[in-house]
């Protein structure tokens, strides 16, 4: 039912954990394709791609024309775009799983879409206050951060136009998704603390 995309650019060191973590959606039944949408890549994140059976394509490097265009080569019913280095926490499948059953089955899956809760890889205090901030601006503005997920079903994805050309397109895309329609799943995803930092 689902299709993950992920945009890549010389990404062959975070892939591994990346996709060994979205292993649990096909062993649950709920993953159908894995699509890496590459940026001109020269280290051997094709050739990782190919081993873990993900479609690769090569792309430009307009963050959102790439977003755009893994949606479009995708197969899945839902959609779950992904940073390339967003680690899942295990049981995210089945909480996955369980809300796209939930959805379909209240006919909310044209307007419901669902993140995840934010982990920061590291220690001390600045990972957690990173993460604290990230929590409080997904409550009041229903905006995750880039990469932290978005799952969110094809015709919903279309209805509201899509990843936009240019920069900052992530953001764009959620300030066209209604704050009440955003669902936090319990389950986490990790990001480097660099990603959470940037704007």
């Amino acid at each position: 039912m689902i299709s993950v995309i992920i945009p890549t650019k010389d990404s062959e060191r975070e892939l591994v954990p990346v996709l060994s973590a979205l292993v649990a959606g096909v062993t649950a039944g709920i993953l159908r394709d894995v699509i890496l949408v590459d940026g001109g890549s020269v280290d051997e994140t094709a050739k990782i791609a190919d081993a873990a059976g993900c479609l690769f394509i090569p792309s430009v490097n307009d963050p959102g024309l790439r977003m755009k265009q893994g949606a479009q080569h995708s197969r899945g019913r839902w959609l779950l775009f992904l940073g390339a280095n967003a680690v899942l926490a295990e049981g995210w499948a089945r909480e996955v799983g369980a809300f796209l059953e939930t959805a379909e089955r209240r006919g909310a899956a044209d307007r419901m879409v669902a993140t995840f809760r934010l982990s920061v890889d590291g220690f001390g205090l600045r990972p957690r206050f990173g993460e604290a901030v990230a929590a409080a601006k997904l409550a009041v503005f229903g905006r995750p951060k880039a990469g932290q997920g978005l799952l969110i079903s094809r015709r919903h994805y279309e209805r509201i136009g899509g990843h936009a050309a240019g920069v900052a397109t992530e953001r764009r895309l959620f300030s066209r998704i209604r704050r009440r329609d955003m669902y936090v799943f319990q389950s986490r995803v990790m990001l480097a603390e660099a990603d959470v930092s940037a704007p």
